[in-house]
Order: structure tokens, then sequence, then C-alpha cells
């Protein structure tokens, strides 16, 4: 049996967007040649914000001051996961030297960058998750300087809850700023002096676009776009928790692919049923989202093996990847193109989402074939150095001056024939023949 779509996309994901790319090349242009003035400009016409860009800590404190207790018991409980799982992965890397032959010596450094620029979204919704996922991140990976920047929430400055998050997390700097102009103020050093090295965090296509256009002047997380799910099920699954589960994520946004891939029909038809059920039971915003997600975007995927179900999901490289199956451990060691991995129907992408631990700010498009998510790696530049003696100088030199004359390289091999004469004058080496044209 061929596979099977039970239910096909009726629209794709762009790969660029050339409205908004255009759009975000305009103010990143404008930005760059009017400063702090033009992302005034911007935050005043975008988000009716006029007040303070930078945000004092008092105000900080004033603002987060009447939050319950509760609630601020529960983003710290889910921050210090976060910050417990990038620890975890800052130890499992280590710096190392290594005598390479006699005397010579090399080694690798990991150095943290000095300034990260941390954007957390504020539209559809109050994103707190995002806030600790990837300040407390780049905290963990010992970033010196980290700069956060949220939307303003209803004209009244950033959420509460977000700006709690922020302190909790360990932000330096938090900037009352949303979008194209967010993304450029970190890039440029605007309200700081301090200019990114990284700007990492979710965010709309136009903040896609600013990121994707800024990279190389600044590093990215990911070339991110609208959130993905993909569930993996067979005859075991419950058709209820991979619908609620597919529902869940298609609550993102209007553009939110959630696909299903499965080697049994009565499971397929069962969510098929269910989906559109649980949608209609949402409330209005979220109800407009998934509706609109699933109608688009949605996909069920009928399979006659657990292999061919691995190449399909592969094929599809999703950002989230949930498996309901039988025998787990064999999905893990099989399965090769996800963004992060939900093993088994107790934990749901909800969970990783919000605050299991693991980053959920994780390649979108495909790019799960070449790329994973934000983590304490994307912060930390992992360097080489070398040492050598001067008897080890010998015969590396040699080496260098007959590889780089067969390359054409006589300037290069020169390097190597003046040491020699300066360290062993007098002696004779075969060095290769001298570049002539």
């Amino acid at each position: 049996m061929s596979v099977i779509k039970l239910k096909s996309a009726s629209k794709l994901a762009a790969t660029t967007d050339a409205a908004a790319r255009q759009v975000a090349a305009d103010m990143l242009a404008a930005i760059e040649a009017g400063g702090e003035h033009a992302v005034r400009d911007y935050a005043s016409k975008l988000d009716r914000w006029d007040g303070e860009i930078v945000v004092p800590a008092q105000e900080i404190e004033r603002r987060t001051a009447s939050i319950p207790a509760g609630i601020k018991r529960d983003i710290e409980s889910a921050a210090s996961q976060v910050r417990k799982f990038a620890q975890a992965q800052m130890a499992s890397i280590r710096e190392f030297e290594v005598e390479v032959s006699p005397g010579l010596v090399a080694g690798q450094r990991l150095i943290p960058v000095n300034v990260a620029g941390c954007y957390v979204p504020t539209g559809r919704y109050a994103h707190i998750a995002s806030a600790y996922m990837s300040i407390a991140t780049a905290k963990a990976a010992g970033v010196r300087t980290v700069i956060a920047c949220s939307t303003p929430f209803r004209g009244e400055g950033i959420h509460p809850y977000v700006l709690y998050a922020m302190k909790v997390a360990g932000a330096d700097v938090v900037m009352t700023l949303g979008g194209v102009q967010a993304i450029a103020a970190m890039a440029y050093g605007l309200f700081t002096g301090k200019p990114a090295d990284i700007i990492v965090g979710p965010g709309n296509k136009y903040v896609a676009e600013a990121k994707r256009m800024l990279f190389g002047r600044v590093g990215i997380d990911v070339f991110a776009g609208p959130s993905e799910v993909c569930i993996i099920a067979d005859a075991s699954a419950d058709p209820a928790l991979v619908a609620s589960d597919l529902v869940g994520q298609a609550e993102h946004g209007h553009e939110s692919p959630a696909w299903l891939i499965t080697t049994d029909r009565h499971l397929a038809d069962a969510v098929l049923r269910q989906v559109p059920l649980l949608i209609e039971a949402l409330p209005p915003t979220a109800r407009d989202a998934a509706g609109a997600a699933w109608r688009d975007f949605g996909e069920v995927v009928l399979c006659d093996s657990r292999e061919q179900a691995v190449a399909v999901s592969d094929e599809y490289a999703s950002e989230h990847l949930e498996v309901h199956c039988a025998d787990l451990d064999w999905w893990l060691a099989n399965l090769s193109c996800y963004g992060s991995l939900f093993l088994g129907e107790e934990t749901t992408v909800a969970f990783g989402d919000k605050a299991s631990g693991p980053n959920h700010i994780l390649p979108t498009k495909g790019a799960a074939r070449y790329s994973g998510g934000l983590s304490i790696h994307k912060f930390i530049k992992t360097v080489t150095w070398q040492r050598m003696s001067r008897d080890a100088a010998r015969q590396t030199a040699q080496l260098t001056a007959r590889i780089s004359r067969l390359e054409g390289m006589e300037a290069h091999a020169r390097t190597a024939d003046a040491r020699l004469g300066k360290y062993f004058p007098g002696e004779v080496f075969h060095n290769g023949e001298p570049v002539r044209e």
C-alpha cells in the first residue's frame, strides 16, 4: 500500500512572504538611517506606545508587585526547569587540549557571546514562556548582557506576567518594543549602546524576515515560521488525546500546520471526526486560529508500516513531533528530523512549550533537517587555539610549505620557510618547488 493522504492541506506555508520582506526591509533601512527617533515613531504608530523604551528597575518592581503569589510561583517553577535543562546542556560540553603531535598542543575554548537580544512576542497571546525559554538559556550559557524586548500589551506597557518572567529569567535590560523595530533596536544597539551579537526568540512573519535580513550582521537562533506539530500514532494510540494535541498546536495561528501520520485507518477516521468538534468548543480567539489552521494546513497521512511513517515524518521535518505508538525506543532510534521529540502520550507539545525544560524555540519549515532549536550552544562560540615548540614547528613548517606550493600559494609557503630559517639556521629542508607564476 502506498502512502494515502486522507486529508490534504489546501494551502502551503510560503517559504518567503514577499510583502512581509518588503515591509521589514523598508523599516530596517528607516531605522538604520533614523536611529532611536525612527524606532519611537514606529512604536507610536504601530503599537500606540509613547512611554519609556527602557523599563527602569523600579518600574518592573511596581508593575509586577500585584501579581498573585501563586502565579509568581508557577512562573518561577517553569523558569527553574528550563534553566536546569540549559545548565545540564552546558555541563555536557567542555573545553579541552590535546597534544596532536610531540610539541604541538591544540585546544578548544567555549566563549559565550557578550550581548544577546531576546524577543518575546505579545500578540494574540501573552507568551510568558518565551521569556524564560530565551533569557534563562542565555544566562545559563554565561552571556554577560541579555536585552529583552516585548510588545506593549493593550497600550499598558509589557504584560506584567511577561515582565515578571523576564525578571525571574535574569534579563539585564528590558525594552518596551515589539516587531521589526525591536529587532532593529537590538541589532543596532539603540537605547542601550550595546549591539546584540545574537538575536533569538519567536515572532510574526515581519519579525522573522527582519531576523533573516540581519543574519550575518548578527547571529540568529533559527529561521522561524508558523508553529508546527506532527503526531505519529498507531493502533495503540488514544484518538481523543491525538485530536486534542493537534488542536492544541493549531491554536497558535491561522498558518500553523497540524499533521497526523498513522498506520491505523480507524484511528485516522476517529481523529478526523473529533478535531472539528474540539475546535468548535474553543473560545473565540483560539477557535478562529485553530479552525483556519486545520482547514487550510491540516493533513492526515495513512502509512502501511512504521518504517514508512518514519520516512514521511522525516520529509515533514516538523518543529514538534509527538509519537503515540508502541515500542517508543524504536522510534527514538529511527526518527532523525524534528525540532523536539515527545515520546508517548504522557507528554505533549504543550508541556514542552510551557514548563518541562527543553526549549520551545525550534526550527520550522523543514529546517529541522539541518538545525536544532535554541539551546546554550547558540550563545556559545566554540573556538580553537594552538601552540607549539620549535621542534614541533620543524615538521609542521615543512609539511605546510610543501602543501602550500602544491596549491600555488607561495606567500603561505614562505611564512613556513621563514620560521625554519630562523629556528634552524644552516639546515637544508625540502619544502617543495617554489611557485613561479
